[in-house]
């Protein structure tokens, strides 16, 4: 069910773009680095709803009508930055317990592993496999900063499955947009054991995610 390699047609990578750390907090801090060409700027529709203090709760929530699932998915980007609007498209898996575990993982168009960001009980995990670093801490500790920076959640479902198949998620400061389309949607089969269990591989740093926010422009 979960496979790395499922995608659909993808744009070639371009040069490598670190996307400011502030969008990636407010996006389950991910830490994304991610490839792609810049384009001519336009305005990104904004996501509809009021601001959100924890992502992470309101994606809990969303799914809360489901005991478990597990699914493949596409993650676009679509972020303006230096007055340059940029589209990215990644691959990924997401799985779910209720009431309060949630993992998503990302991969580029080659199978290479992006992020893996686990919510379990209130405590994040990230791992940013091509920065060998892996930062936790507590969601609740930056749900001001996530406010502020204006983070709204919307969902849509497709008939006959009972948890959203589009999330999107929208940003303010800075404007930006993540849509999460789920494919493939299991609510039957049992999760595999090590669904949310966190291991650090070898040789990565672990950093506390309060870390992460000095480097997060204001």
């Amino acid at each position: 069910m979960l496979n790395p390699s499922h995608s659909e047609s993808l744009k070639e990578p371009g040069d490598m773009i670190r996307f400011p750390r502030l969008f990636m907090l407010c996006l389950f801090l991910l830490g994304l680095v991610l490839s792609g060409c810049p384009k001519k700027v336009v305005m990104i529709p904004p996501v509809q709803g009021p601001p959100v203090k924890n992502p992470a709760k309101a994606l809990l929530e969303a799914f809360a009508d489901a005991e478990h699932f597990q699914s493949n998915a596409s993650i676009r980007v679509e972020m303006v930055s230096n007055n340059q609007r940029m589209n990215f498209l990644l691959n990924g898996n997401i799985l779910y317990e209720k009431p309060d575990k949630l993992r998503i993982l990302g991969f580029h168009p080659l199978g290479m592993g992006v992020f893996d960001a686990l919510y379990r009980g209130g405590e994040f995990f990230l791992l940013v496999p091509t920065e060998k670093k892996a930062f936790t801490g507590a969601i609740a500790d930056f749900e001001d900063l996530m406010e502020r920076a204006g983070v709204r959640i919307s969902t849509e479902k497709t008939p006959g499955i009972i948890v959203p198949t589009l999330i999107r998620i929208g940003l303010e400061k800075p404007e930006g947009r993540v849509d999460l389309r789920l494919k493939e949607v299991d609510v039957t089969s049992s999760l595999p054991e090590d669904a949310f269990q966190w291991l650090v591989p070898e040789g990565a740093d672990i950093i506390p995610l309060a870390q992460l926010l000095k480097k997060t422009p204001s």
